[in-house]
């Protein structure tokens, strides 16, 4: 089983940037693909960004492609999403999720989910 908790949201200009962590429990985080996912208000949660299990390979939704930066560091269970130029529709509530196996654009494929952290992006 793995547990995970978001931390970096806060309230940003348009333009800036964050970077957003994902702390995981358990000794078998590196066994896991992890992605992002995004859930605005009034809206579905959608995909934003995952990554396979050892790093290497990595996809992005198109909203976010060149602006967005999927990592991780295994040796810290941590999964990152650095966000650059930022715009104000990229608010919305972060959750960072884990599935065994590949990677997935796939909400229900992911087995583990952390409570989300907030960004808010100002125009």
């Amino acid at each position: 089983q793995v547990q995970l908790v978001e931390s970096g949201g806060g309230l940003v200009q348009a333009g800036g940037s964050l970077r957003l962590s994902c702390a995981g429990s358990g000794r078998t985080f590196s066994a896991y693909a992890m992605a992002w996912f995004r859930q605005a208000p009034g809206e579905e949660r959608e995909f934003t960004a995952t990554i396979s299990s050892g790093g290497y390979t990595t996809y992005y939704a198109d909203s976010v492609k060149g602006r967005f930066t999927i990592s991780r560091d295994n040796a810290k269970n941590t999964v990152y999403l650095q966000m650059n130029s930022l715009k104000p529709e990229d608010t919305a509530v972060y959750y960072c999720a884990a599935k065994p196996y590949g990677t997935s654009v796939r909400r229900d494929d992911y087995r583990y989910w952390g409570q989300g952290t907030q960004v808010t992006v100002s125009s």
